[in-house]
């Protein structure tokens, strides 16, 4: 699956912003299915998503024509079609460099494996932490980082690491041969062309949200919340 190619070049062409709903679909579908739903129809889809039904319709047609019309989709069928797309009818390997507080809590983070995605190797720098074990995976020096991939025939590596050796991190996952990265540490990496990349500043996502809340607040509630000990006291012009 190539995000925002042309058709015609021998990959499927899928808006990105279809592939971030993708999994959305996916987790209703399956929700659907434990509760033995066959199936559903793209405004029941939508709704439970939280979409409208065209932009529904619109998604899933990338993937194929799988709807009846009057009836709606097999729910079994079109999870399976989602899963495909989406690489999820095996599993890939991760990887988790840096195992602070961040990288140590989806080390053990459980649903991973239930999503495809095992965490196979686990790599750090500090001394402490080297030759030990967390969630049953043995913590090996980020310098063996060629051999672990090689051996655990790693796809995704996670960054969890400080910001400030974020970058050089990536750099040595991409020369080791790992083609998706999904980095947590606060900071933009980049990699080059050909490297599937996913920057997660949850600091960033925060941001945004109180972006929202602020709007929010009923007039006159402003003044029963707590002040900032980041932005500090705002200045305004005079006049």
């Amino acid at each position: 699956m190539r995000v925002g190619g042309s058709m015609g070049d021998g990959y499927d062409s899928i808006p990105a912003a279809a592939v971030a709903r993708l999994p959305i679909y996916r987790r209703v579908l399956l929700e659907l299915l434990s509760t033995r739903v066959t199936t559903v129809s793209s405004t029941r889809l939508a709704t439970l998503a939280g979409v409208n039904a065209a932009k529904v319709r619109k998604d899933l047609s990338y993937l194929g024509s799988f709807g009846i019309r009057g009836v709606g989709y097999n729910v079994e069928h079109l999870l399976y079609e989602v899963s495909r797309e989406l690489g999820l009818t095996h599993d890939w390997p991760v990887l988790i460099a840096g195992l602070g507080n961040l990288g140590s809590a989806l080390a053990n983070y459980g649903g991973f494996v239930e999503r495809g995605f095992p965490v196979r190797a686990l790599v750090d720098t500090d001394p402490a932490k080297v030759g030990g074990e967390l969630a049953g995976v043995p913590i090996r020096h980020l310098d063996e980082l060629e051999a672990i991939v090689a051996e655990s025939r790693i796809a995704i590596g996670i960054v969890a690491t400080p910001a400030p050796v974020a970058q050089d991190v990536a750099d040595r996952l991409v020369a080791a041969g790992i083609g998706s990265i999904l980095n947590f540490a606060p900071v933009v990496v980049t990699t080059a062309p050909g490297v599937r990349l996913r920057n997660v500043d949850l600091a960033v996502e925060l941001q945004v949200l109180s972006f929202y809340q602020r709007r929010h607040v009923p007039a006159g509630a402003a003044d029963l919340l707590e002040p900032s000990a980041v932005s500090g006291p705002v200045s305004r012009p005079a006049g």
